[in-house]
């Protein structure tokens, strides 16, 4: 079932949002050759505790870690590591989330570390045009297979992949609520959007096919052909109007 968030419940999501946005804010100015992504990790918690937030993902179903650190054509959930070291050219997926007075904020950018190839400043910047491209949908009245289908039309055009495997989702005073919201067409035209929803849409497109595998730590999704994976994501209000993002500065 779908929640409609109270005023209270919005203005501590929208402060959730802008403390997250801090965050993603300072680790994207922090990444360089060189750091570990568990350096990565260890900076996101701090930055996260001393906001006085707690970091949504820390111990969530088991995962071990603050930040989802993905590196180059991991997907989603990268696990930091000490021995996993940025080197210039890279790209890396940082995935977090808080927890604000009980409500959560959730979003992801995608960083070129050092100078990177046109190629993959161009999936960058698709992924994330996507989400801008999904939410010109985010209205009440709409549906959620309005947002699902824009995604997957943009980046289709550029002849990338959307994963399948994986989808965005509700959010507030749990990480993961209803609705499940793919960034693919689907059959259905799923929920009507109405004013108070909040959604974490988050497209993640692969240079390559859409398929994906796990490995062996059951977390971390790469894909299948070895291509490169970018994904960005926000937290969303429905309003009468525009939507809102909430994890902005």
């Amino acid at each position: 079932m779908v929640s409609i968030k109270s005023k209270k419940e919005i203005e501590r999501m929208r402060e959730a949002g802008k403390i997250l946005a801090r965050v993603h804010q300072e680790l994207g100015q922090a990444l360089k050759p060189g750091m570990s992504t568990w350096e990565v990790d260890k900076l996101g918690e701090r930055i996260i505790r001393d906001f006085g937030c707690i970091p949504s993902f820390k111990n969530y179903n088991g995962f071990p870690a603050s930040i989802c650190v993905s590196v180059n054509d991991e997907v989603v959930h990268g696990i930091p590591d000490r021995h996993r070291i940025l080197q210039e050219g890279d790209i890396v997926s940082l995935d977090a989330g808080v927890i604000w007075k009980g409500y959560h904020s959730d979003a992801a950018r995608t960083h070129g570390i050092g100078q990177i190839s046109p190629q993959a400043r161009k999936l960058i910047e698709v992924t994330e045009q996507c989400f801008y491209e999904g939410i010109k949908y985010a209205k009440a009245g709409n549906h959620l297979n309005d947002i699902s289908t824009a995604i997957q039309r943009y980046a289709e055009s550029f002849g990338y992949g959307v994963v399948r495997d994986l989808v965005g989702h509700g959010i507030g005073s749990r990480l993961h609520e209803d609705p499940e919201v793919p960034n693919f067409s689907q059959k259905k035209r799923g929920v009507r959007l109405r004013p108070g929803m909040t959604l974490a849409i988050e497209p993640m497109i692969n240079e390559g096919r859409y398929d994906v595998v796990w490995l062996d730590n059951d977390w971390t999704v790469v894909t299948d052909d070895g291509s490169l994976s970018a994904h960005y994501e926000n937290t969303i209000l429905i309003t009468d109007g525009e939507p809102e993002i909430l994890s902005l500065p």
